[in-house]
């Protein structure tokens, strides 16, 4: 006889540990493992309330006395890319994206470790070993994928790889789970974590799915600022889904 028990998720709160986005708090995670009959199912409806993977684990914040990180969504039948992200999607134009099987390899890693070195230097991932990235990539209980991004190949090299993004797919959106990209000077017009959101929502838009999760955004953090550049934003509040105003 099935245990009845063992068909709904068992829920865990961690132990406080330091925020990473905001100084001075503490931040607190309730999870839950997506291990059970239907982790499509379970992930999906997670992640509309505010749930993110990690690996074959679920999670939100439950911090004591903060509520600043919210939940973040591209509706993707409403949004219009603004006249800067035009720009930048004509200016990324020449990339060649693929979309590959979550598999880990040691190209990807190296790039990660570079973006890690230059724009998350004190963040708690920049000494991720290869066995880290690879459980990373590859544990997972869903569907999920890598895209990449290189440049054109010539006749005298392959093409360079420029960015990659680990990213769900859900039965009507997508969600970016991890993205990392090449931080060299030369690329810095390119804007490239901006034009991976862009991406994304054309890809959505082309399959006819309904919402690009962007995980959180943290109104205080200047490294959460960029999310509020896509217009219309679903913000999740107690209240459910509503538009953003920041």
């Amino acid at each position: 006889m099935t245990n009845q028990s063992s068909q709904f998720p068992r829920f865990y709160v961690t132990a406080p540990h330091p925020c990473p986005y905001l100084e001075d708090r503490l931040e607190r995670k309730i999870f839950t493992e997506i291990n059970e009959q239907n982790p499509e199912g379970l992930h999906e409806s997670l992640a509309k309330v505010g749930f993110r993977r990690s690996q074959d684990i679920a999670y939100r914040p439950n911090c004591e006395n903060c509520a600043e990180c919210k939940s973040v969504r591209i509706p993707v039948n409403a949004f219009t890319p603004s006249r800067t992200q035009r720009r930048l999607i004509n200016l990324n134009a020449d990339l060649v994206s693929d979309i590959l099987p979550n598999k880990a390899t040691q190209e990807h890693y190296d790039l990660l470790s570079r973006y890690l070195a230059v724009r998350h230097a004190e963040g708690g991932m920049v000494n991720m070993s290869y066995d880290e990235y690879e459980a990373m990539v590859e544990c997972s209980p869903i569907s999920t994928n890598l895209i990449e991004y290189r440049l054109p190949a010539t006749s005298d090299a392959p093409g360079k790889l420029i960015a990659v993004c680990l990213t769900d797919s859900m039965s009507d959106s997508i969600s970016m789970v991890y993205s990392f990209f090449d931080v060299s000077p030369d690329n810095k017009k390119r804007s490239i974590g901006t034009y991976l959101v862009l991406d994304h929502v054309a890809r959505a838009q082309v399959t006819q799915l309904s919402h690009v999760y962007l995980g959180y955004w943290v109104k205080e953090s200047p490294k959460m600022a960029y999310k509020m550049k896509f217009k219309p934003l679903e913000v999740l509040s107690t209240e459910g889904w509503h538009r953003a105003t920041a």
